[in-house]
């Protein structure tokens, strides 16, 4: 039982530190208040060892009163012989109602006494209050030397005198709560103030809060940076701008979703058309035609589900970063190896001109291969018949190079800004495609860290050309 009270303890413990980290307002207060108690700590010490020292020094002028009011009472008589009657006014000073006792001693230069207790304790110098311990009880003592004239043997006489503590305590605690009350009232009015200052201080975050909780789910619009402080603009800025990516994200994603089902639809239509006419017609050669047909816009509805899976995957965000580092050069040949059947049937030589030495990337492996595929295709797409499409691969400075250059009938230098939107394709081309294979590309690329750009091929055909920083072997 004991031991589930110390659990249940402890899990209380640690529930109400996480609420203390997790709260700007009582962080704030609590370096608040350990500021304010330090300072108290300190005031405490400070005037404590002020009202000691001041203690100190009224009690020795004290003294130092008392004890030249013995010695000039100190008288020489007809025989040489110092002889004093203590005047009550020099042990009335000690008076306070406290209870002190007084003790005194006068003795010659030569060690006589003349009055007095004989083993008071011995000052270490004249004119210096000194702490010391008397009859078991502890005492200020005071030596003072004066000058007397007539004695047998000239000299001076000392003048010893102590007293118990109990009014230089009180006094002292009287000096440190006096000085220790006002600085507690001001420290305490400082915290007030403070407290006060934070509670307003914080309202601006406050209505910040309100602003961003209080909006309905569709609201992105910007919030306004005079609901706060300048120091906290920043953070409204930068709220601002995360909504405007929201925005934009989120457009994007409408305009995705439209066109997507834009381009689902036709095939979809087709082939349901292809599929009716193929379980109407009783010609087997007409039949066999349809389903062929049918055939092929399957393919084509199935490379564009499997565009349009890599394109949701290359977006920003939509998957943590990976950071392979991958041989490009090799990933390349691997490209056009498995391309290579398809360039020969229609009669297309593909070539490859690579360095010898791997050249290293890094990024996402995967999604870099895709890349190299999308833009083999298209430039295999669009060839004709016994064209060429020529891959090189080099090495620039930090800078890995990919070219692809073909004999196919290019992109008008108009078009070449439009090519990488999605679903977008020049009027006039032949080749059935969707008009993603370049939109994903630029997303790789982009995601990758390099660029992208189109020019003129010296057999006449499309110059594309990839730039991705590489890395040391």
């Amino acid at each position: 039982m004991l031991g589930e009270n110390v659990k249940i303890l402890g899990k209380g413990a640690w529930q109400t530190i996480r609420l203390l980290r997790a709260s700007l307002r009582i962080q704030l207060l609590t370096w608040v208040f350990l500021t304010l108690i330090s300072a108290i700590c300190i005031n405490l010490y400070l005037s404590f060892l002020t009202a000691n020292t001041t203690a100190n020094l009224i009690f020795d002028q004290t003294l130092m009163s008392s004890a030249r009011v013995i010695a000039e009472d100190v008288t020489v008589d007809e025989s040489g012989t110092a002889q004093i009657d203590i005047p009550p006014a020099a042990l009335e000073m000690f008076d306070t109602g406290y209870q002190d006792r007084v003790f005194y001693r006068v003795i010659t230069a030569w060690g006589n006494l003349v009055a007095g207790f004989p083993d008071l304790p011995e000052s270490t110098g004249p004119g210096i209050g000194e702490e010391a311990v008397f009859h078991d009880s502890p005492v200020r003592q005071l030596t003072l030397y004066h000058p007397l004239v007539g004695l047998k043997q000239q000299g001076d006489i000392s003048v010893t005198v102590a007293a118990t503590r109990n009014g230089w305590t009180a006094m002292r605690d009287r000096l440190w709560f006096s000085d220790f009350s006002k600085q507690l009232v001001l420290v305490l009015l400082a915290g007030t103030v403070t407290i006060v200052g934070l509670q307003r201080g914080l309202a601006p975050v406050l209505r910040l809060r309100d602003a961003v909780r209080d909006r309905g789910r569709e609201r992105l619009d910007p919030l306004s940076p005079d609901i706060v402080q300048t120091e906290l603009r920043p953070l409204v800025a930068a709220l601002n701008d995360h909504m405007e990516r929201v925005q934009n994200q989120i457009a994007a994603q409408r305009r995705f979703v439209a066109n997507a089902a834009h381009q689902l639809r036709t095939p979809l239509a087709l082939i349901a058309t292809q599929a009716s006419v193929a379980a109407r017609e009783d010609d087997p050669a007409r039949r066999d035609e349809a389903l062929q047909s049918l055939r092929s816009s399957t393919r084509l509805m199935a490379r564009l589900a499997s565009q349009l899976l890599t394109l949701s995957r290359v977006e920003p965000g939509s998957r943590r970063p990976r950071s392979d580092r991958i041989d490009f050069v090799a990933t390349v040949r691997q490209v056009l190896e498995y391309h290579a059947e398809e360039a020969l049937g229609r009669g297309l030589d593909l070539g490859l001109e690579a360095d010898e030495q791997p050249i290293f990337v890094e990024g996402d492996g995967t999604m870099l291969r895709e890349m190299v595929v999308n833009l083999v295709d298209n430039a295999l797409r669009y060839t004709p018949p016994g064209g060429t499409v020529t891959v090189r691969t080099r090495r620039k400075g930090c800078e890995a190079v990919l070219q692809i250059e073909d004999s196919g009938p290019g992109i008008p230098e108009q078009e070449r800004d439009h090519v990488f939107e999605r679903f977008y394709r020049v009027i006039g081309t032949q080749p059935e495609g969707s008009g993603l294979g370049l939109a994903i590309v630029r997303e790789v690329v982009s995601g990758a860290g390099g660029s992208i750009s189109l020019g003129d091929a010296s057999t006449g055909g499309l110059l594309l050309t990839v730039t991705i920083p590489a890395v040391k072997p």
